[in-house]
């Protein structure tokens, strides 16, 4: 008997975009809606899947996770690992597909969108999933101040200038190669930028983009569900038209060397105690981002600690579970992801920081 493709949304975007935070809104709002959602992780801490079974989405109400609701992918880029991990995923959402009515995939901050779509037209899944849109969001403040919008002529002038320096930067790429790939963009966290620094940031992405491709505003991705599911954009047919720095997969040349991932540790004293010292390790390394948990004494729930740069979002998620609590004391635990990082240097460092960093209303 012929069945319908279960639409498939992508949701993509670089580091802190908000992306967690938009698949958030989606399942909170879904209104009966059988959602799958896979989750690629960067890193050794799975720490977007566990922010999902925060909310309560995809597990019992012992924590535990339901079989076939939450997959989690956790050996780097989805783009990389997409023949170990994809297909394997993919192929029990097939065997289920009577309970599944749309999928979401969350890359990694760090993924290349296209040949993920293009992974779409493989014989195995092409006839049970469509692409019903890329939808790319964006970190407005951190694109209207520039770090993703340089001037491609004055890049090549420096690269010239500079020995050290033989290609663009990778993430400069990397986001270029994330609007090229969207069906729809979603311009994030308008409610820090004023109405002239949103039209300047949206007149910006419309220069790198197609005529068709919209371009929608959000505050914590909040956004009614019809403009973000059932676009029917069927992206798999076209996407081999869509422009590119990094070709395909399985081009010998695809790689994320320039990335790395490393997970410190430590007791934390207090929110603001951590979130010092996480600032004082972004200061002085190239970090682009943090991600994790902290365990804060006397405090029952466990805190949430996202960071873009010097800019950080917390908030109490969740009681600490049984097995957790197991340890004690608790560990507070974070991904730092960026360049040049090494693990060892960087956990004597944040044990350091802890130690020496004060809260903001210590006198």
């Amino acid at each position: 008997m012929h069945m319908r493709k279960i639409p498939v949304t992508i949701v993509t975007g670089f580091l802190g975009s908000g992306k967690t935070t938009l698949l958030r809104h989606i399942l909170q709002h879904a209104d009966g809606l059988r959602v799958a959602v896979i989750v690629n992780e960067f890193g050794e801490l799975g720490i977007d899947g566990e922010i999902l079974r925060g909310c309560g989405i995809g597990c019992d109400e012992n924590g535990d996770e339901t079989q076939g609701q939450l997959y989690e992918l956790a050996n780097g880029c989805l783009c990389c690992t997409v023949q170990e991990a994809f297909f394997p995923v993919m192929e029990q959402l097939i065997e289920r597909r009577g309970e599944v009515d749309h999928v979401l995939i969350e890359t990694s901050g760090l993924a290349l969108p296209k040949p993920l779509v293009q992974a779409f037209n493989w014989p195995s899944i092409r006839n049970a999933f469509t692409v019903d849109a890329v939808v790319t969001v964006v970190d407005g403040p951190a694109a209207a101040s520039g770090q993703f919008a340089e001037d491609p002529q004055a890049v090549d002038a420096q690269r010239r200038a500079d020995p050290n320096l033989d290609h663009e930067s990778p993430l400069h790429e990397l986001f270029e190669d994330q609007l090229s790939a969207a069906d729809l963009v979603i311009l994030n966290k308008t409610d820090l930028l004023d109405e002239a620094g949103q039209e300047a940031l949206v007149a910006g992405l419309r220069a790198e983009l197609p005529p068709q491709v919209k371009i929608v505003r959000a505050q914590h991705g909040q956004l009614d569900l019809p403009a973000l599911l059932g676009l029917e954009s069927a992206s798999e047919e076209s996407i081999h038209l869509r422009r590119d720095h990094h070709g395909n997969a399985d081009d010998p040349g695809h790689h994320h060397d320039e990335f790395d991932s490393v997970v410190v540790a430590g007791a934390a004293a207090s929110r603001e105690t951590v979130i010092e010292a996480l600032q004082q390790l972004v200061d002085a390394h190239t970090i682009y981002r943090v991600k994790g948990f902290a365990a804060l004494p006397g405090a029952p729930m466990r805190l949430v600690v996202q960071g873009v740069g010097r800019r950080f979002d917390s908030y109490f998620d969740r009681r600490w579970n049984a097995q957790e609590s197991a340890s004690q004391p608790l560990a507070s635990r974070f991904v730092l992801i960026g360049e040049d990082l090494e693990a060892a240097t960087l956990q004597a460092a944040f044990e350091a920081a802890l130690a020496g960093a004060q809260p903001a209303f210590a006198k």
